[in-house]
């Protein structure tokens, strides 16, 4: 035993990613680059308008500000290692490099789903109690959601990490994934892992079902709310916004809840690579498109940057 324990701290894993040598995987391999720089410069952009913007000085804008810097080093921390795999054409990660993957994807991903549900809290509030809105979402509340968000992410996080990287690893090294990612990586310990699954299970209830849950509730109550507008202006603008905003959500929690939340035997690498996709590259693409390219204070804020930029 003791052999298997020296041998998955010393030795390198090997991501299959999901790149082939095929003609097709330049092409893809092109599409996910592209992305990666798009998402990178949109959430950075969305980052500098927020500080530099007094109007968008706002409890959203300060969570949103949080979502593009979680956005930025999520993506980051995969997608620039695929790159120089496939560029290279060498697939092998180091247990500490595999390691620290896990650690801040799982942050990340428990962070933004926290993160997201503090979001439509703060859009409930706005729509439906906003003359009490200065005092429940004021400068102290958007603190506490935000650091907490990251806190509590991040304990997760950590036990999960020591957790999962604690098992032997005894059979291949091959993770069959383009990241270290906890389910596909269970698949290759030698011992039994139920136990463990079960605290996969119960974190999954606490960070993706119930901020689900209450995202859907704020949602619903949105709509009530936005139904009952005099004007059929602001009722389909609102409604065009939640409309957008459940369909990121969606996106984001839906495959995250399938590949987090079903048991070990469930899992296909095909579909868990597919999945994966979804909430750790497109989402963060989407995000600042969805929450505020479309919105008229970010487009503003952004002409008079642009002004200020190009006088200067």
């Amino acid at each position: 035993m003791m052999g298997h324990e020296n041998h998955t701290f010393t030795s390198d894993f090997i991501l299959l990613g999901l790149f082939s040598s095929s003609q097709s995987s330049l092409v893809f391999f092109s599409f996910i680059f592209i992305i990666f720089i798009m998402t990178v410069t949109e959430n950075t952009v969305m980052i500098l308008l927020i500080l530099r913007d007094s109007r968008l000085h706002t409890p959203m804008y300060f969570l949103l500000s949080h979502l593009s810097f979680m956005d930025i080093l999520h993506i980051s921390n995969i997608v620039p290692k695929m790159v120089t795999d496939f560029l290279s054409g060498s697939r092998t990660i180091s247990f500490v490099g595999c390691g620290f993957q896990v650690f801040l994807s799982l942050t990340l991903l428990g962070g933004e789903c926290l993160l997201l549900a503090a979001m439509s809290y703060d859009r409930y509030v706005a729509i439906c109690h906003p003359l009490h809105y200065p005092i429940l979402m004021n400068d102290y509340v958007c603190i506490v959601m935000a650091r907490g968000s990251w806190l509590i992410g991040t304990v997760n996080s950590i036990v999960h990490t020591a957790y999962a990287l604690h098992f032997p690893f005894c059979a291949s090294r091959a993770i069959d994934h383009f990241f270290c990612e906890v389910p596909a990586m269970l698949k290759l310990s030698c011992v039994d892992t139920t136990l463990y699954e079960r605290g996969i299970y119960v974190s999954g209830l606490i960070f993706l079902l119930v901020p689900f849950s209450l995202i859907v509730a704020s949602y619903v109550q949105i709509l009530i709310t936005v139904f009952q507008m005099k004007s059929s202006e602001a009722r389909k603008k609102s409604f065009s916004t939640c409309s957008f905003h459940m369909m990121v959500v969606t996106m984001y929690y839906g495959p995250f809840i399938f590949t987090y939340m079903r048991p070990k035997s469930y899992h296909t690498p095909g579909q868990d690579k597919s999945l994966a996709i979804f909430y750790t590259i497109l989402t963060p693409t989407f995000n600042p498109i969805i929450y505020s390219f479309r919105n008229k204070d970010v487009l503003e804020a952004m002409k008079n940057m642009l002004k200020t930029n190009f006088l200067h």
